[in-house]
C-alpha cells in the first residue's frame, strides 16, 4: 500500500492544522488507520487511530480533546486535524495501514505500513 501525507508546515502555538493522507489500495475502506508522530532521536509513537466506519476512534493521551480523526472512504482520504497546537507536537507525522486483513483496533501494533511523513513544527 502507498500511503502519502501532506498538509505539514510551520505553526504558531494555538493555532490548527489539519493533515491528510491518501491511501493507495480500496481494500483499506474496511480496515481500521491511523496516524504516528516521531521527532529525531526517539521511537515512532502512536496519535490517533479510527474504525473503517468511523465510529470508534483511538487517542494517545496528551493530544485527547484537541485533535480529531476523520476519513472518506469515497476518497481514500484520512484527516488529522490537530487544533491548540503545542511546541511540544512539533514531529514528522506518518500516516499508517495494517497488514491487509487485519481490519479492527488491536493497539499501536496493529499497524504495519507508514507513509514518508509530513514536518509539522510549532513555535511559541
Amino acid at each position: 500500500v502507498q500511503l502519502v501525507e501532506s498538509g505539514g508546515g510551520l505553526m504558531q502555538a494555538v493555532e490548527s492544522l489539519t493533515l491528510s493522507c491518501t491511501y493507495s489500495r480500496r481494500d483499506y475502506r474496511d480496515h481500521v488507520m491511523g496516524w504516528f508522530r516521531e521527532t529525531p532521536g526517539r521511537e515512532r509513537k502512536f496519535v490517533a487511530a479510527i474504525s473503517w466506519n468511523s465510529e470508534s476512534k483511538y487517542f494517545e493521551d496528551s493530544v485527547k480533546g484537541r485533535f480529531a480523526i476523520s476519513r472518506d472512504n469515497a476518497k481514500n482520504t484520512l484527516y488529522l486535524q490537530m487544533n491548540s497546537l503545542k511546541p511540544e507536537d512539533t514531529a514528522g507525522y506518518y500516516c499508517a495501514a495494517p497488514q491487509l486483513g487485519t481490519y479492527y483496533w488491536h493497539g499501536p501494533q496493529t499497524f504495519q505500513f507508514w507513509g514518508q511523513g509530513t514536518q509539522v513544527t510549532v513555535s511559541l
